[in-house]
């Protein structure tokens, strides 16, 4: 296993970095694209959320790999190579599947616990099958990964050590206000929320329930929005009413909501301070403000204008470091502690299977050839006699080859065991093209499986 992950996040990277480093949904495709046709990388995938940004590879090189994956970093987010690198961090083989796993369980986030990650590990995966840019290793890495981060919520109580990242950013609008709690804060107000993607979905599922009595979806697709407030107004839901507009009637909204949450996939502002100071003006009640975007959608110029409080990433990002953690992270650290031993042992128990399937089939062809040369040189025997004879030699081969092929996978699956596969070539001078077929099979099978999970 050759695995290389280069990224950055929230906690390498300041907020103003990763707003500039942020990936449209086009740009990830391409850095992937780009990815495979690097040198040193046989598969990738992209992990782009709001706080983070890392790129998955199978390398053949490691330190050309680095170089060539934070290169294509760079390239891709716009951000120097000399300004990003001091902010990057690199994980390979074990420690690579070790942070993948952590973040799958919410430890790395900003919020921990949070299970959000999830369904981004899960595009990630999706986009680099749509893309055939994920192959065996990353197929088996990143569903591994989305198993540990439900087993991780189903047998722990992370998700007490922190909430989502939206509950959170709402209990940070709450502070300072002489409400105790969300529920109570969010009664009655009307909500904008802008966007309609899953980041939203959350903001606006969330401050339905928290007793909200209006939710306003604005998105640049008016179906999308319509979508969301229509799941929103069902019956049997919270009671909310819930109606979708047009982006361009932001402006409007903006005047009429007592709290507005944005996470869209803009490039740029979506909420200018001129925007915040026009809608402010002649009202009484204080409009709160939550930018879940990254880059942010809301200017931060809104934390001067009198009667606006306004919570984002970085603010978020601050407060989260002295969030308390739960003594469920100690029994998640050791769940993905096993579960990288667990993984790595698979990994290399595979990496054998190619060679002993050679072997065999070395050995069955073995015995078809001289039972062929016996059929020659004794062309009396019956179809009984002839039957016979095939099945003792096929049972002394296979006898022969049972112990050292149980006993090699065994080693083969232990630390510092890759080695095996060589020395059995090395033995039985196994052509290297029957083994190579064999894996190729192999991986086609695995990714046909895999696709079908996703």
């Amino acid at each position: 296993m050759s695995l290389l992950v280069v990224g950055l996040s929230h906690r390498s990277a300041p907020v103003s970095i990763l707003e500039r480093a942020a990936l449209a949904a086009d740009t990830q495709a391409k850095l992937l694209q780009d990815t495979l046709a690097a040198e040193p990388a046989a598969e990738g995938t992209v992990l782009a959320t709001c706080n983070r940004i890392e790129l998955y590879a199978d390398v053949d090189k490691f330190h050309a790999g680095v170089a060539e994956l934070s290169t294509l970093l760079a390239q891709h987010s716009g951000v120097g190579l000399d300004e990003l690198t001091p902010y990057l961090y690199v994980h390979y083989e074990d420690r690579a599947v070790h942070h993948l796993f952590s973040v799958a369980c919410g430890l790395d986030s900003m919020v921990v616990g949070e299970g959000q990650i999830l369904g981004q590990i899960k595009d990630a995966l999706a986009l680099g099958q749509e893309l055939h840019t994920a192959g065996r290793l990353l197929n088996d890495l990143f569903q591994q990964a989305l198993r540990v981060g439900k087993r991780a919520h189903s047998e722990t109580g992370i998700d007490r050590a922190g909430q989502s990242l939206v509950t959170f950013g709402l209990e940070r609008l709450v502070d300072g206000t002489d409400d105790t709690d969300v529920d109570t804060w969010a009664k009655g107000k009307k909500a904008l929320v802008i966007g309609a993607g899953s980041m939203s979905s959350l903001a606006a599922a969330t401050l339905a329930r928290s007793g909200v009595s209006e939710i306003v979806i604005a998105n640049r697709t008016l179906a999308r929005a319509e979508r969301l407030a229509q799941i929103l107004n069902e019956p049997g839901g919270t009671g909310v009413a819930a109606h979708a507009v047009e982006m361009v009637a932001v402006g409007d909204e903006l005047t009429r909501a007592d709290v507005v949450v944005s996470c869209t996939g803009a490039t740029g502002l979506v909420l200018t301070g001129e925007d915040i100071e026009t809608a402010v003006q002649g009202r009484r009640a204080p409009l709160a403000l939550l930018d879940l975007a990254m880059p942010r959608d809301i200017d931060a110029a809104a934390h001067r204008i009198p009667g606006v409080r306004l919570v984002d990433i970085e603010s978020l990002a601050e407060a989260s470091a002295d969030a308390p953690m739960a003594a469920d992270v100690d029994l998640v650290r050791g769940i993905v502690s096993d579960e990288v031993a667990a993984f790595g042992a698979a990994q290399r128990a595979a990496h054998i299977t190619p060679t002993v399937v050679a072997l065999r089939t070395m050995a069955a062809d073995v015995v078809a050839s001289e039972v062929a040369r016996l059929e020659g040189r004794l062309p009396g025997l019956d179809d009984k006699q002839r039957a016979e004879i095939t099945q003792t030699v096929r049972r002394v081969v296979d006898k022969l080859l049972h112990a050292p092929t149980v006993r090699v996978k065994q080693l083969a699956s232990e630390p510092g065991g890759a080695g095996y596969a060589d020395a059995l070539r090395t033995l039985f001078d196994l052509d290297p093209e029957t083994v190579a077929s064999v894996s190729r099979a192999d991986l086609n099978d695995a990714d046909v499986k895999n696709r079908g999970r996703v």
